[in-house]
């Protein structure tokens, strides 16, 4: 059976990220390093309607607040139907988060599954690390 040219998956647009579940408290203890990773990261290709499917990873360094965990896997998820370039994606986690955090050091990493035969990791940073 072959597949209708042209066909493409359904998908919304940026507006449904969900910056909005992102919820923070106080931090006041040494400086640290924070590393958060997830293997279930996805979004939707907008060329395609496929999915994105990769792994996540955020480091930082609290300068007064940390992300509460449950509210990151909700914002995290929001991304799942969202029709988003990889490269802005990852873009657009890091502003979300530094907007949330104004943490003293933070990167975005997205590592995506190899489409085509190439595999694509995409990185913002901002910030001393050390």
């Amino acid at each position: 059976m072959a597949v209708a040219e042209g066909l493409r998956l359904p998908f919304v647009d940026e507006t449904h990220i969900r910056a909005d579940y992102l919820e923070t408290f106080p931090y006041e203890g040494e400086r640290q390093l924070i590393t958060y990773k997830t293997a279930e990261w996805s979004s939707v290709c907008p060329f395609s309607g496929l999915p994105d499917y990769g792994d996540l990873t955020i480091e930082y360094i609290p300068k007064d607040s940390i992300v509460e965990l449950k509210s990151l896997k909700y914002y995290i998820v929001s991304y799942r139907n969202v029709g988003i370039y990889q490269e802005p994606a990852t873009n657009r986690l890091f502003q979300d988060l530094f907007t949330v955090l104004t943490p003293t050091y933070l990167s975005v990493s997205t590592r995506y599954n190899t489409r085509g035969g190439i595999d694509a990791t995409c990185m913002v940073e901002k910030g001393q690390r050390n």
